[in-house]
């Protein structure tokens, strides 16, 4: 994550977090959702002093750690990624001092100059620029901080066109679709860094807003789901109330016409008065509880009635707040079916890419058969050449073989002559023995006093 963020903030030199997420996500941490991903880059940020942050942007710190110079020297060298263990390797083998050649891996993490790569190896931020991953919004931005005094669509285009493909409609598109893109001139356009950050503040607002909004209306919808409900209960209790009063209303009349016809029967059968009189005033003591009885069914009938009419009157302001939720999602669908021709419209227009596409790729093609026509005549020209080499290196180990035996005997004579040295050097120790003794000395005196006094006659 550190090489990712180091690559992206030396190509665009400051960007947010929230800027820089995405392209980190693209690259790893797939798994995990964009907070998660945002919460990482914080802290890889925070962690590494290579990184600094000014507001609410961030930036690359260049000038990296003195130990690590001859390092960075020694790549821009090699124009070419370095093994770090390997070197170290080497300097070990020469009996070099490693500490003062080479920086430790600890110390080249937290310096923004260098990036690493796979298999242990090193280079520095400025080589891997991978500009396919980046938006074009960010390369726009890139290209008009490059040019402070502003561009034309023309010149974008040239500029990002050195990074990767692309087309002017796009670009223009671009630069018409967020504010922060002013036209200064005639097809002049500059970039605003305040507008930007103004116009990231109103969209992060806008979004919680809309997350409010709909939880909001999540809310709603279930509260008025629980009400409907509570009130379908309480119109069930209501009418089992209902039904019940009517099974009473009914047992009554049954016992009032069973009363009915012991008063015709008793008009009839007084003689069986006193035998019954008992089972007349136990009927009466039942009628009267089945009165009582009635009466307080009633009572809670009219209260289930008043209910169930709170209940149809809550019903009406339900149906009404339910109309004008279908009319809001009436005027919705609207919305869903002019974007869906604006979908048909941008459908259009993919095919009308894609076939520009197919020529392009077209095109492409001849000159790839081409450039292998090229190529074929470059090898066999390469064969020539190769064949011219040989013969050349052919001469050149004769040559170093004739040289070779020249250092041979050269390297002989040189020690036989070391031989002799060591031979003469030998007599001379012991001669110099030999003149320690007196005797000799004085008689190598006299015969220097001879010569000085009778020198030798010429022959």
């Amino acid at each position: 994550m550190t090489d990712v963020l180091k690559k992206t903030l030396f190509f665009f030199e400051s960007l947010t977090v929230a800027e820089l997420t995405p392209y980190v996500h693209r690259k790893m941490l797939k798994d995990y959702s964009l907070p998660q991903v945002e919460e990482k880059v914080k802290l890889c940020l925070s962690q590494h002093p290579c990184f600094s942050q000014e507001r609410d942007n961030w930036r690359l710190n260049l000038e990296g750690l003195r130990e690590n110079d001859q390092f960075y020297a020694l790549l821009l060298k090699k124009g070419q990624p370095q093994n770090l263990r390997d070197l170290m390797k080497k300097a070990n083998a020469k009996k070099r001092k490693t500490k003062t050649l080479l920086a430790e891996e600890a110390l080249l993490i937290s310096d923004g100059r260098f990036v690493q790569l796979d298999n242990g190896y090193w280079g520095l931020s400025e080589w891997e620029v991978e500009t396919n991953h980046y938006s074009l919004k960010h390369l726009i931005i890139k290209a008009m901080k490059m040019h402070p005094g502003g561009l034309s669509v023309q010149q974008i285009l040239d500029v990002i066109s050195s990074w990767r493909f692309t087309e002017r409609k796009t670009i223009d598109g671009v630069l018409r679709k967020f504010p922060y893109f002013e036209l200064v001139g005639e097809e002049v356009w500059s970039y605003n860094p305040t507008a930007h950050l103004l116009y990231d503040d109103v969209l992060r607002r806008f979004l919680n807003l809309l997350s409010k909004q709909k939880l909001r209306w999540r809310q709603e919808r279930s509260r008025w789901k629980d009400q409907i409900e509570s009130v379908q209960n309480s119109l069930r209790e209501a009418m089992s109330g209902q039904r019940e009063v009517a099974a009473a209303l009914a047992e009554k009349m049954e016992l009032a016409g069973q009363h009915d016809y012991l008063l015709t029967q008793m008009a009839e059968k007084d003689l069986l008065l006193s035998l019954r009189k008992r089972e007349i005033f136990r009927y009466r003591e039942h009628v009267k509880k089945l009165e009582s009885k009635a009466n307080c069914i009633l009572y809670q009938c009219r209260l289930w009635v008043k209910r169930a009419r709170d209940a149809q009157e809550d019903l009406a302001k339900m149906r009404v707040l339910l109309s004008k939720n279908q009319s809001n999602q009436e005027g919705l669908f609207i919305k869903l079916q002019q974007y869906k021709g604006k979908d048909r419209e941008n459908k259009s227009k993919l095919m009308e890419l894609r076939e520009k596409h197919a020529n392009k790729v077209a095109e492409l093609q001849t000159e790839i058969v081409e450039l292998k026509q090229k190529l074929e005549r470059e090898r066999a020209a390469a064969l020539l050449e190769e064949r011219r080499m040989m013969e050349e290196i052919s001469k050149l180990s004769s040559d170093l073989k004739k040289a070779l035996r020249s250092e041979e005997e050269y390297q002989r004579a040189q020690y036989m002559a070391k031989q002799e040295l060591a031979a003469t050097r030998d007599g001379l120790k012991a001669l110099e023995e030999r003149l320690k003794n007196p005797l000799v000395r004085l008689i190598i005196n006299i015969s220097s006093l001879f010569k000085r006094f009778y020198p030798r006659k010429p022959v």
